[in-house]
């Protein structure tokens, strides 16, 4: 081994070591949409639930069949793991009397942890809606104590007037009850710390959860990217480039830039990471693992 190598390794065991060791973490899923699929759901949370994460979120889509799913999903996480499980609900296609009984059913399930989000608006559709995810936020804490996560965009919502008025609307959800806020997934860590401490200043009190995408199709990420108004940095395109045909290259190079953030983050007391799995609990096993969280 060269004194360089040797050097570089040094280097990697020493940035490790120094990770405070007292990381939380939670996971997010997705209802599947086939046999095959809820096969790779479950094997993912079997895989995921001994590590023992805060909470495990399922998101859901317009419709009351997909809120069944996701009410079906985060009721036999919490059943058969003993994990919190966190069903997201959104208030753009409910009534505040459904809102209310869904509310009702969940808490009467057991369930106490809720991811509280407007939701996407209609294609087509120019009209304000008639509740925020503010609105639904105080609709929840007045029906029971529910542990509230809401989203937070450093890098702005795609739909915000500026920052700033992004920075009102988020303070509004946490000024309503919510117990921390979830990024939405970011590769510039100083945007994210930027973020933060503007969160600070504007009186926001509640822990900014940093969302964790680890990127395994790049091809993909610029399309979300650019649904969400995140920035893809010139040099994740530099090292993506020439892999489309190459996963297993991606796979570690998802992971690495991963740990990375984590440990960036850590460094500046950053404790809890929020993952988007979707659905596949290799990586965020891996890197999790790497990390030194056991459960």
């Amino acid at each position: 081994m060269s004194y360089h190598h040797a050097q570089q390794l040094g280097s990697l065991n020493q940035s490790l070591a120094d990770i405070s060791g007292d990381i939380n973490v939670s996971f997010e899923f997705f209802p599947p949409k086939s046999e095959q699929m809820e096969k790779t759901l479950w094997a993912s949370v079997e895989r995921l639930a001994p590590l023992k994460p805060k909470f495990m979120s399922v998101t859901y889509g317009a419709g009351g069949g997909e809120r069944d799913r996701t009410h079906e999903i985060v009721k036999r996480i919490q059943n058969d793991t003993g994990v919190a499980a966190a069903p997201h609900l959104t208030c753009i296609d409910a009534s505040r009397d459904e809102l209310a009984q869904i509310a009702d059913d969940y808490w009467d399930s057991g369930i106490r942890n809720i991811v509280a989000l407007r939701g996407d608006l209609p294609e087509g559709n120019p009209e304000r809606p008639d509740m925020y995810a503010c609105d639904l936020v105080e609709l929840l804490k007045k029906r029971h104590d529910f542990d509230i996560s809401v989203a937070a965009y450093p890098e702005v919502h795609p739909e915000a007037k500026s920052a700033q008025s992004d920075l009102i609307n988020l303070k509004k959800k946490v000024d309503a009850g919510a117990n921390r806020a979830i990024t939405q997934f970011f590769f510039d860590v100083e945007s994210y710390l930027r973020f933060r401490d503007r969160c600070v200043t504007a009186g926001i009190d509640v822990e900014i959860v940093p969302g964790i995408l680890p990127v395994t199709n790049f091809v993909q990420l610029r399309r979300f990217a650019g649904m969400t108004n995140v920035g893809i940095p010139q040099w994740m395109h530099k090292m993506y480039d020439g892999l489309d045909e190459d996963q297993g290259t991606r796979n570690l190079l998802a992971a690495s830039i991963a740990i990375d953030m984590v440990k960036v983050l850590n460094k500046e007391g950053v404790k809890d990471f929020h993952f988007y799995t979707l659905n596949r609990a290799d990586l965020s096993y891996a890197i999790c693992h790497t990390l030194g969280v056991r459960g």
